[in-house]
């Protein structure tokens, strides 16, 4: 077993919930990756990682509803040095995720026919994201 470890620049549009599927399996492909375990991880409190429907963006839409029901911009927070967007998006990185583990065979990710790994931006602005990539497993030309 061998592994890689790279870091992946996103660039977020802002809100919003960015697809890095066709990302991620373009990285595994020029690592000539074959079988193994893919960890991502997102360098940040103000964004997070998700697994989530990729066929209808009404998903997405509704998501990024839900979550700003949960943490409320005109909440009574007591941080607020960065802006009234920023303790809501702590608050709904804490609920998602900073850290998700994929399965790859065939260097591919295992992800099923209806799943995408999205980039959930919880600021209002565009923001350049630090994704590390951990790959564990086989590569290409290994016996």
């Amino acid at each position: 077993m061998r592994q890689a470890i790279e870091t992946l620049t996103v660039q977020t549009r802002g809100r919003s919930m960015q697809d890095v599927s066709a990302k991620m399996n373009a990285r595994l492909r020029d690592l000539r990756v074959r079988d193994g375990l893919l960890t991502v991880f997102i360098r940040h409190t103000s964004a997070s990682l998700v697994i989530q429907e990729n066929a209808d963006p009404d998903v997405r839409d509704d998501l990024l509803d839900a979550l700003d029901q949960l943490a409320p911009q005109d909440a009574p927070y007591r941080h607020d040095v960065e802006g009234p967007d920023d303790m809501p998006a702590h608050v709904k990185a804490a609920i998602t995720a900073t850290s998700i583990a994929i399965p790859v065979q065939a260097g591919r990710m295992m992800l099923g026919t209806w799943q995408g790994l999205y980039v959930v931006e919880h600021r209002a602005r565009p923001h350049e994201r630090q994704l590390v990539l951990h790959f564990a497993g086989s590569f290409e030309g290994e016996g």
